[in-house]
């Protein structure tokens, strides 16, 4: 008589119920089920950036919707980046159709189309696809640089080495390109012209380390934005000193002095001469549109750098203009050196009457000095679209921290003192007259 095995059920083996035992073992992974893969993304930018959809008075929208999609873009990138790319590729592509239409006077939608090619370039690049693709991928933007008309997206052209990625491929191109270039830069009236492909072409160049062609075509030019690259060519040859000297050769009434000190600086940092970079370039290559903006942004580049020798050598830089860089001071906890930047230059008493309303607690002593030196710039006419809010926010931080020091009689008659010496009609005394019986 045949024995059964007991674990075996009577009837023979269940198939579903032995499937159903193997998928609860947590190690077994059959060969012949497929993986689930994810779903493509389903991008919800092109409903919202199509040709035609601004009209002249749509800037603020359009430059909203460009900022939501390079913000899509970049959410997907850090999951996937081909299919990030891709994305990045559609939106460039619908960016000179959609926004030909509206009025870009004011330069905010132009800036914001460029911050969205510069981050969406290095997306394009980092992209790990078959040659086949990418090919196909730079024929598409070409195309939309070339159908760029008003224009948009030229400075993608800037990019188009990195977007070729290999050498190889960037050399085709450049053989595909240089021709029309070299007539675009030609001597010879009759034969330059704007060719939408030139900064492409010498940046394709530039990628696939053919330096003298570079040099050989920019030999009868001396146009910042297309100079670059010969610059750029000497460095990647392995001559920086004579590519800073050619770029500071270039400086012009035509030439960004910011530019040309950002590419020297880089030169140099490549070069691993980083004293060197700080001290020649740092200090004039990083400003920003706010004093405290430019401290951070040298901060951030050099942080081998003390802060505090930063900011001192910033002051240095700026004489007259000492009192800017408070907030800058104040960042560090420098609340000494803050307050003796304001004594004698002056500082948007906005940003004083704030850090003296902060300070109330933690340093009533930097919070009473921030105070008086934001009443006495007040009443010295400093300050734009103030209110009575500014005047009582300082006013109230110099009391509130008096009392802590325990000095509010002589806190309060220094105040006094400080008022009843301006015009009757000073703002200041206006609002705080009744107060200080002084009215």
């Amino acid at each position: 008589m045949e024995k059964r095995n007991p674990k075996r059920p009577a009837g023979g083996y269940n198939l579903d119920t032995a499937r159903a035992d193997r998928f609860a073992c947590p190690y077994y992974r059959p060969l012949n089920v497929p993986t689930r893969k994810s779903a493509p993304h389903k991008w919800r930018f092109p409903s919202r950036i199509r040709p035609n959809t601004f009209t002249w008075r749509s800037s603020p929208t359009a430059v909203a919707r460009v900022k939501g999609a390079v913000a899509e873009i970049t959410a997907v990138s850090r999951k996937d980046r081909a299919s990030a790319a891709e994305g990045a590729i559609r939106l460039i592509e619908r960016l000179s159709p959609a926004l030909e239409h509206v009025n870009s006077s004011s330069g905010a939608l132009g800036s914001a189309v460029n911050r969205a090619i510069e981050t969406l370039a290095p997306i394009i690049s980092a992209a790990d696809v078959p040659i086949a693709v990418r090919e196909e991928w730079l024929e598409r933007l070409d195309a939309a640089l070339a159908a760029d008309d008003v224009p948009y997206i030229e400075s993608l052209a800037d990019y188009w080495g990195e977007l070729c990625v290999t050498p190889q491929l960037a050399s085709t191109w450049a053989d595909r390109m240089v021709d029309i270039t070299r007539m675009a830069l030609s001597p010879d009236k009759n034969l330059r012209g704007h060719y939408y492909g030139t900064s492409a072409c010498l940046s394709a160049l530039l990628r696939a380390g053919r330096y003298q062609e570079i040099h050989s075509l920019l030999a009868h030019t001396d146009f910042w934005s297309y100079k670059l690259y010969a610059v750029k060519a000497l460095a990647g040859d392995g001559k920086p000193d004579e590519a800073i000297a050619l770029a500071e050769s270039l400086r012009g009434p035509r030439t960004p002095d910011r530019h040309v000190d950002l590419v020297c600086e880089q030169i140099l940092l490549d070069a691993g001469r980083i004293d060197e970079a700080y001290r020649r370039f740092a200090l004039t290559s990083h400003q920003s549109g706010t004093y405290l903006a430019t401290f951070r942004a040298v901060a951030q580049a050099y942080p081998s750098v003390a802060g505090e020798q930063i900011l001192r050598d910033l002051i240095r830089q700026s004489p007259g203009e000492e009192g800017k860089w408070f907030a800058a001071a104040k960042e560090l906890g420098l609340y000494d050196l803050a307050l003796q930047l304001v004594q004698d230059s002056p500082c948007d008493p906005k940003t004083l009457a704030r850090a003296a309303r902060d300070h109330t607690e933690r340093d009533p002593e930097f919070a009473v000095g921030a105070a008086l030196a934001a009443l006495r710039w007040l009443t010295l006419g400093y300050g734009y679209e103030i209110t009575a809010l500014e005047v009582w926010t300082a006013y109230h931080a110099a009391r509130k921290a008096a009392e802590t020091l325990g000095q509010a009689t002589e806190i309060q008659t220094m105040i006094r003192g400080l008022l009843a010496s301006a015009q009757p009609d000073t703002f200041v005394r206006q609002v705080l007259g009744r107060e200080l019986e002084l009215i």
